[in-house]
C-alpha cells in the first residue's frame, strides 16, 4: 500500500508551509462569509408606494367578485430590530378609511419576508344605497424583497359571516419612491 504523504518530507518546508497557509485562508474567508450573509438585519426603511392589485384578485367572498381598481398610496416606513426581531413599522401615509384597521401598520420579518397580521372588521359593500355589513376579518400581507428592490407578495383576508363570508386573496407591491433630484441653480 501507497502513502500519501504531504508534509516537509514530501513538498519541502516553504511548499507545506504555503499548503497550510492556503487552507486555512479558504477556510476563514468561507467562514467570514456565512455569517456576514446568515446574518444580514433585514431592512425596509423610506417612502414605498403600496400597490393592490384589487383589479385582479379571488377568492370565495362576494367581495372578490366586485369590480375594484388597482390602488396605491406612499408609505414611509422605519425598521427596528430588538432580541432577534425585526419590525418595519409604518410611520406616515395616508390613514385608512376603515377606522378597525390597526393602526400603525407593524410588518414582521419572518422567513425571508415582512408579514402584517391582524384582526379588523370587513365593512361589505352590496350596492348603492345598501347599508354595509360589518363583520370580523383576520388579514394576512406578505412582501417578499425583490433583487431589483421591489417587493411583491399576497393580501389574503377571510371574513367570518354575513354577505360577504369567504375569502378575498390580492397580489400586493412596494415600490421605493425615488426622491425628487435637486433643482440646480446655475444663476
Amino acid at each position: 500500500m501507497r502513502r500519501l504523504v504531504i508534509g516537509p518530507a514530501r513538498l519541502g518546508a516553504t511548499g507545506f508551509v504555503s499548503v497550510v497557509i492556503s487552507i486555512v485562508a479558504l477556510a476563514a474567508g468561507l467562514l467570514a462569509v456565512a455569517p456576514a450573509d446568515a446574518a444580514a438585519t433585514p431592512s425596509w426603511d423610506g417612502v414605498y408606494s403600496l400597490k393592490r392589485f384589487a383589479a385582479s384578485k379571488t377568492g370565495t367572498s362576494l367581495a372578490a367578485r366586485q369590480a375594484e381598481p388597482d390602488f396605491s398610496d406612499d408609505y414611509t416606513f422605519r425598521t427596528s430590530c430588538d432580541g432577534g426581531t425585526c419590525v418595519a413599522t409604518v410611520i406616515d401615509g395616508p390613514k385608512p378609511a376603515n377606522p378597525t384597521l390597526p393602526q400603525p401598520p407593524r410588518y414582521t420579518w419572518e422567513a425571508g419576508s415582512w408579514v402584517h397580521r391582524y384582526d379588523w372588521e370587513w365593512d361589505c359593500w352590496q350596492g348603492a344605497g345598501v347599508p354595509k355589513v360589518w363583520r370580523p376579518a383576520t388579514s394576512i400581507a406578505t412582501y417578499t424583497p425583490q433583487g431589483d428592490g421591489t417587493l411583491k407578495g399576497v393580501w389574503r383576508t377571510t371574513i367570518d359571516g354575513g354577505p360577504c363570508d369567504g375569502t378575498v386573496v390580492m397580489n400586493v407591491a412596494a415600490y421605493p419612491v425615488t426622491p425628487p433630484a435637486p433643482a440646480w441653480n446655475l444663476s
